[in-house]
């Protein structure tokens, strides 16, 4: 196990995210290993390093941060993780998540947690703990936004494509179980397709099973968004994706090539097309868009 040590763990972010709506955000660990292809760290400017690092001064650092903040009245919604899984196999190893809440339950702070993982029902007594206690900013409060907000992502539900690009992840309907339950435990769910890859899991027929399964799955609201891909290097999301997209999409690599070769990411107009399309699809079931 690699171990490092932080000078701070509590990220304040410049202002509020607008899609997860998030003050702050926290990662327990460097690196991640669930390992998806897409991944956005991946060539980024974050780094390309994917192996795992134990912050292991994490928790008392995060202790110290929070306790500021807290005494100065500064609440906010805080994300655990932004640039890894809180919940990889490591972590029944370490705790080091569980320890996190703990310290967020104590100071009562509102947590986002997004995982690909089951093993975030060994932590169900400090959520419910957290949903009960913690405090929302004034501007949140009255909007049906719970003090937890519980997400995992997808790429796509169909299994043999989510294979091919997550290959370390649970299944997509297993992950879509987790939700459920995790829903009638009394939590605030949604389910996130992102990063969806163009031409292969953004269809209209695909973004209405989309719709349909969280919809089916009693999910409080979905999110959309495309794929970014950072880098040329061989271990960059670029390079993987492109990889993975000529030796079992070919009939759409040309159209990677063009578009990713000019930029990192999709047109503003693709963006705004997506959501349009899952706005007017989610009113029609429906279903909430976005958490707020």
């Amino acid at each position: 196990m690699n171990e490092i040590v932080v000078k701070s763990i509590l990220n304040k972010h410049k202002k509020r995210d607008s899609w997860f709506l998030t003050d702050y955000s926290v990662n327990p660990y460097q690196g991640c290993a669930m390992n998806c292809l897409y991944c956005y760290i991946r060539g980024s400017k974050y780094g390309v390093q994917m192996n795992v690092s134990v912050k292991k001064n994490a928790v008392e650092i995060l202790d110290r941060q929070l306790s500021l903040r807290a005494k100065n009245k500064q609440f906010g919604i805080i994300a655990l993780a932004s640039a890894t899984d809180p919940y990889m196999p490591i972590e029944k190893e370490t705790t080091l998540t569980r320890q996190f809440l703990k310290v967020i339950l104590k100071h009562r702070f509102p947590v986002y947690v997004m995982t690909r993982s089951d093993l975030v029902f060994r932590d169900l007594d400090i959520l419910r703990q957290i949903q009960k206690s913690a405090i929302l900013p004034d501007d949140l409060q009255g909007k049906g936004i719970q003090n937890v907000i519980i997400a995992s992502s997808f790429c796509t539900l169909d299994n043999e494509i989510a294979k091919r690009f997550e290959p370390n992840v649970n299944p997509p309907m297993e992950r879509m179980e987790m939700l459920r339950k995790l829903k009638q435990d009394g939590f605030y769910v949604g389910a996130h397709f992102l990063p969806l890859l163009p031409k292969l899991t953004d269809t209209k027929e695909s973004l209405q099973t989309y719709v349909g399964t969280t919809k089916e799955y009693g999910l409080d609201y979905l999110l959309v968004g495309s794929v970014t891909l950072f880098g040329n290097k061989e271990a960059d999301s670029k390079t993987l994706v492109l990889k993975i997209i000529e030796r079992y999409y070919p009939d759409v690599y040309t159209d990677y090539q063009k578009q990713f070769s000019r930029q990192d990411y999709v047109t503003q107009k693709y963006q705004l097309n997506l959501e349009k399309i899952m706005k007017e699809l989610c009113c029609k079931s429906g279903l909430k868009y976005g958490i707020s």
